[in-house]
């Protein structure tokens, strides 16, 4: 064995007493940690012949390489709907590692790591109130998970015309239905070979709504005179988390032939509460739904899973089967993940997922679920009584949507934004909403309490009246 390898391996106990020591002191002073930086580093390092050791490694991380982290997992970034990391989730998440299981096969010798997945998949179901008609595994993000679903759709799409796709590739153009995609389902279309614009836009329900008009998808369905299509809707769009009506898409779907995908990455978590589960009403009827973990559910990143309905499997098969390794077995019969998904090397990420379902049950995602909205709401309030801002959008769920009072202050925006993240207290992201520019807050962390909100207004007042507003 490499000496400096066997010397790690002599010292293990002691690499990780340092490590986890210091990490219990950045989560115990995390509220404080800057949201953002400008630290930054040469990347030219060059590689040393010998290795330095886990301990000297540590070190130099330290120095060089910890000043650019920021409390991306703290109660007060705001940005791209980050969500933090449960003391459980980190449970589960440093025995992955330790364990380390490539998470594929439920039947083999070589490891059944992935029947812990089945499990947290049906556990999940039960949170969300959902079917058990849905099978579900994890992929790494929203991005993959609406990759994964709409391979399968596209999939269905070319056995509507009698065609395999999966082994002959896309012979034909397919049928996109949507309102107010995600730039990540616009950008699985790109990968899938559909088209990043072969998608029909369906208008918006009146009155300051990113959720689809009923009324128009069907007269867009109409002009497809029977051809099948893909319908791709939102529970909790990017900017104002508005959520598609699904009672009156399911009725559409009993009279018309489509594939209906949901992406709910951070708002099917409404179902975890009674105040907000009528917004995913009907959304069970889906063909397949995307939904992130390291979002509201708050484990470390990367985690998501997708759901497809299981009458759906054997098209999933011939989507993802590793086809040219018989040693595999009949995929059915001898179920592994290979043959459900992108990846044949896979984390478990499940496991931060089952500790953390396990840790705080149903009643511990309700209260984080109502405690995001309820902090939602009093920026909301700050908002809608001071003079300098103004919501873009009613906020509906988590997401507030401003910008600053006036169409003159437009090209203010976004110095305001970034003196204010500049501050290292908050970090909220920009946006464009109806064509106006805006800044958008994302509450799913489960650290974000009443203080935080404070803070934050009280910075956004100061920087309003002294750098952006002369």
């Amino acid at each position: 064995m490499n000496a400096t390898l066997q010397q790690d391996l002599k010292d293990i106990e002691s690499i990780l007493e340092k490590v986890k020591h210091q990490g219990i002191n950045f989560l115990n002073v995390i509220d404080d940690v800057p949201t953002s930086t400008q630290n930054t580093i040469t990347t030219d390092r060059n590689l040393n012949d010998s290795g330095l050791g886990a301990m000297s490694a540590l070190e130099e991380f330290n120095q060089r390489l910890a000043p650019l982290m920021v409390s991306q997992a703290g109660p007060r970034y705001w940005g791209f709907v980050t969500g933090g990391a449960t003391p459980a989730s980190i449970v589960g998440d440093w025995l992955t590692t330790i364990y380390d299981p490539n998470a594929q096969a439920t039947k083999a010798q070589g490891g059944v790591s992935a029947l812990i997945e089945i499990e947290t998949i049906n556990l999940l179901l039960q949170l969300l109130d959902l079917p058990k008609s849905f099978l579900g595994g994890f992929v790494t993000g929203a991005t993959m998970s609406n990759f994964t679903s709409l391979a399968v759709a596209r999939q269905w799409f070319g056995k509507q015309l009698g065609q395999d796709f999966a082994k002959n590739g896309v012979t034909a153009s397919l049928n996109i239905l949507t309102a107010t995609p995600h730039s990540s389902s616009v950008k699985c279309l790109a990968m899938l070979g559909i088209g990043s614009q072969n998608f029909t836009k369906i208008k918006t329900v009146e009155g300051n709504r990113e959720a689809i008009d009923i009324s128009d998808l069907e007269e867009n369905i109409k002009k497809l005179n029977g051809q099948p299509f893909i319908l791709i809707s939102s529970a909790g769009t990017v900017n104002s988390a508005d959520f598609d009506d699904f009672n009156a898409i399911t009725k559409l779907k009993e009279k018309y032939n489509f594939w209906w995908h949901i992406d709910a990455a951070f708002g099917g978590f409404a179902a975890c509460s009674p105040k907000y589960k009528h917004l995913v009403n009907g959304w069970g009827n889906a063909d397949s739904i995307t939904i992130d973990c390291h979002k509201w559910l708050n484990v470390p990143y990367e985690s998501a899973f997708y759901l497809v309905k299981e009458q759906h499997k054997n098209l999933q098969v011939e989507t993802f089967q590793n086809s040219n390794a018989p040693y595999l077995g009949d995929p059915l019969e001898n179920f592994s993940y290979l043959n459900f998904l992108p990846e044949n090397s896979r984390r478990l990420k499940a496991l931060p997922v089952w500790f953390s379902l396990l840790a705080y049950g149903k009643q511990g995602f309700q209260d984080i679920v109502e405690n995001s909205v309820e902090m939602a709401l009093q920026l909301d309030a700050f908002i809608t009584n001071d003079e300098s801002f103004e919501l873009l959008a009613p906020t509906r769920l988590n997401n507030v949507c401003f910008t600053l009072a006036g169409d003159h202050n437009q090209e203010k925006v976004n110095l305001f934004l970034t003196h204010l993240n500049d501050t290292g207290k908050v970090f909220m992201t920009p946006t464009v909403y109806q064509n106006r520019k805006g800044i958008r807050a994302s509450f799913v962390n489960w650290r974000t309490n009443e203080n935080d909100i404070k803070i934050v207004i009280e910075e956004m007042k100061r920087i309003i009246s002294t750098v952006v507003i002369q």
